[in-house]
């Protein structure tokens, strides 16, 4: 006679294997198709000059460029966490790193294209003057030093104060569960705020500042005021971020018997869902940016593009 333990219990470990493959598949195809989208846009950019003499395309494509970092690193570590529960730290380190960053990235990029279209719309008279190529990379380069000098200190502390090797020790790759010291978490939780913060106030005076602008450039202006309040809706997408474990706690409180669905779910509501939504949402919004980017997706060729304004 057959032991139904043993059935029950192959049985069981099938559906884990089997839902496991779901998992993945699901999160893999979601980040190969954004990713494919994202591409293309940059392949729009590098085959346009008129995109990479502008600050606006060039900050815009940046946004996309650093998504694109993000959620590879993310769907890694969850791919990774799925198939091995536990990973060497020294391989964790160099993935969360990036993620970090890049996550960082994001809401600093939003409030310098804020800035941008600020600009554009209150001074236009020294644009050219204020908004130079240069100057974009430059500020480019502010934004990674920025996300970087945040992150870096995190790392000091775990090499100062665990022996080297820890690095070949294994550990379910989590940024709390590395970057444990109480310093780093007060840390983290005081840079998400100051970033915020700075990022709001910078939103909320461009989008004023540009809502009592010239009524000369009605038209214009409105353009310009819609832009911010979508600029806005990335940050409250990135914010999102940091209140994921509360939110998590909450949900699990309520749906004890779906954690492993809950927690797939919020990763794709989290950390993918915004990826896709806020380049496509603007890139889209522009006219000669959209005509070269639909043409590049559907495989066929581009000619005559004429210069417009967003």
């Amino acid at each position: 006679m057959l032991d139904n333990s043993n059935v029950t219990g192959s049985v069981n470990y099938s559906d884990l294997i089997l839902a496991a493959i779901g998992k993945n598949l699901t999160v893999v195809i979601l980040g190969i198709s954004i990713n494919y989208i994202n591409a293309t846009m940059i392949h729009t950019f590098n085959k346009h000059q008129i995109f990479k003499m502008n600050s606006r395309y060039i900050l815009f494509i940046h946004l996309v460029f650093n998504d694109m970092i993000q959620l590879t690193t993310s769907i890694s570590l969850v791919i990774l966490a799925n198939v091995f529960s536990t990973i060497y730290l020294s391989l964790c380190i160099i993935l969360l790193m990036p993620g970090i960053i890049t996550t960082l990235n994001t809401p600093l990029n939003i409030a310098f294209m804020a800035v941008e279209c600020y600009i554009a719309v209150c001074i236009p008279l020294r644009y050219n003057y204020i908004c130079t190529v240069k100057r974009t990379y430059i500020s480019i380069g502010v934004i990674w030093t920025i996300s970087s000098l945040s992150v870096l200190p995190d790392l000091i502390i775990l090499l100062a104060t665990e022996p080297l090797e820890s690095l070949n020790s294994s550990v379910y790759c989590h940024r709390d569960n590395v970057f444990r010291s109480p310093y780093s978490l007060k840390k983290r939780d005081v840079s998400h705020i100051l970033c915020l913060v700075v990022v709001w106030l910078t939103l909320f005076y461009t989008y004023f500042r540009i809502l009592f602008a010239a009524k000369a450039a009605k038209s214009y202006t409105n353009k310009a005021r819609n832009t911010i309040l979508l600029h806005g809706f990335q940050v409250l997408l990135c914010m999102m971020v940091y209140v994921q474990p509360m939110l998590t706690q909450v949900l699990i409180n309520f749906f004890p018997g779906g954690v492993k669905i809950l927690y797939l779910v919020m990763f794709i509501i989290i950390h993918v869902l915004p990826r896709f939504v806020s380049p496509i949402v603007y890139g889209l919004r522009d006219k000669t940016f959209k005509k070269c980017f639909t043409r590049y997706l559907l495989c066929t060729v581009t000619t005559n593009i004429q210069p417009k304004t967003i």
